[in-house]
């Protein structure tokens, strides 16, 4: 026995199909008579028509502006400032640098890792969130994390904002010549 809501579900399918049916069928540049059948003019002629891209090679449109992380001096600034640590993850579209564990000294049970979180690409105080963890380990198998807050945490967002403001500045300088 078919109940009363799937009675309308079946009746706004069979609507619905007709409509789409009665409508002429006609999808616009579907006519394959009007397409070259070599794949290769086919991809310049839509290319021509600006319905395409490219992923290698010369395009003649013009594309957005995108800003690339050599750009950004908060991008420069933070990897500049951590590059003694070994990274673990760098995602310039996600706005994340996540270091692996570092330490300095090869037989030391403790370590620190650093994330750097981008929450605007101005230089301000403000525009990074970053954690610093700090592990310490009895054995391999036993250790201890903790987020560490204080100094090292502001040691870190005060250098990266400095250089950062140098970068900047170098760069106005350089438009000016």
């Amino acid at each position: 026995m078919i109940s009363f809501k799937n009675l309308n579900i079946i009746l706004v399918l069979l609507v619905s199909s007709t409509l789409l049916i009665s409508c002429g069928g006609k999808i616009p540049g579907a006519d394959a008579r009007k397409y070259p059948k070599d794949p290769e003019k086919r991809i310049a002629k839509n290319i021509e028509e600006g319905r395409g891209f490219r992923l290698l090679g010369k395009d003649k449109s013009t594309g957005g502006v995108f800003e690339f992380a050599s750009s950004n001096e908060l991008w420069r600034a933070s990897l500049d400032t951590i590059d003694f640590m070994p990274l673990a993850s760098v995602n310039y579209s996600g706005g994340i640098i996540i270091t692996d564990w570092y330490s300095t000294d090869q037989n030391s049970n403790e370590s620190i890792k650093i994330s750097i979180r981008f929450l605007t690409n101005e230089i301000r105080s403000d525009a990074l969130d970053i954690k610093v963890f700090n592990k310490k380990c009895v054995t391999q198998l036993n250790c201890v994390t903790s987020e560490k807050e204080g100094a090292i945490k502001n040691e870190l967002k005060t250098k990266i904002i400095k250089t950062a403001s140098i970068y900047e500045k170098e760069n106005k300088d350089k438009k000016k010549k």
